[in-house]
């Protein structure tokens, strides 16, 4: 039987990249999505036929369901259960950018918790609900190793005094990914963070020009967009368990941003 992934946001973007990946590896799927239902139906699609193409029959199911609400999250994880009656992977990918992107000075209590509860909270209170139904597959059958990966940013760590929200989620997220990695370690769960940097999407649309000439000028050592498929790879090799021996890491999939050079 295949092995099951459910991804947030996935309709498009990193997601998107993500759920084609695992299709191609031959997972079935469940493609999140918080509005878009066109554009979550296509990744669904597509992701079948990257599976054919790599030799795999699958199964795509599509979710609405906003993270940031507890009764989506509840509706979402029903929702597999009631689908496939298993989950081997989480995938949390869900964001949102700052909103209206506000000097620090300037920033909105309402706009910081809108984005809180979808970048922050939604992550923390799904991983709570699939860890403890992880825990359950593992008592009933041992060889049911889950894993449950957090997609973050390098703004975690590189400030951007006009996404202060955004940038301190993602940091928050970091700290979600160590504390579940030692909850979970016992029922052999492992839990990672991939950490993309600029990775062309429609979020990152808007500012293409900025990171085109940063980019050009050697901001990151591979002088190059990141691409959706490049985190994809990333998180198959995790799902793959490719480092079974690994928990609680970052995956930085960025380019080299973080090498110091002089």
């Amino acid at each position: 039987m295949n092995q099951v992934a459910l991804i947030t946001g996935a309709s498009r973007g990193i997601g998107r990249g993500v759920a084609l990946d695992l299709a191609a590896a031959g997972w079935n799927l469940v493609v999140n999505y918080a509005n878009n239902k066109t554009a979550a139906d296509d990744t669904a699609e597509c992701s079948i036929e990257h599976a054919r193409s790599a030799g795999h029959e699958i199964c795509a199911k599509t979710c609405q369901g906003d993270v940031g609400q507890s009764k989506d999250r509840d509706r979402l994880v029903s929702f597999v259960r009631n689908q496939f009656g298993r989950l081997d992977l989480l995938v949390n990918n869900a964001g949102i950018t700052s909103i209206g992107r506000s000097d620090l000075l300037e920033a909105s209590e309402e706009n910081w918790d809108a984005l809180m509860a979808i970048n922050l909270k939604g992550p923390f209170f799904l991983s709570q609900l699939v860890g403890n139904w992880m825990i359950e597959q593992n008592k009933l059958d041992s060889s049911l190793r889950g894993k449950i990966i957090n997609i973050s940013s390098i703004s975690s760590d590189a400030v951007s005094i006009n996404r202060g929200d955004y940038c301190i989620a993602k940091a928050g997220l970091r700290m979600v990914t160590k504390l579940f990695a030692a909850r979970l370690a016992d029922a052999g769960i492992n839990v990672y963070e991939v950490r993309p940097g600029i990775i062309a999407s429609d979020m990152t649309e808007p500012v293409k020009n900025k990171y085109d000439k940063m980019i050009n000028e050697g901001l990151t050592p591979i002088r190059r967009w990141g691409q959706p498929g490049d985190v994809g790879k990333a998180v198959v090799a995790l799902a793959q368990d490719y480092f079974p021996f690994t928990t609680g890491d970052v995956f930085n999939v960025d380019g080299g941003f973080t090498v110091r050079r002089i």
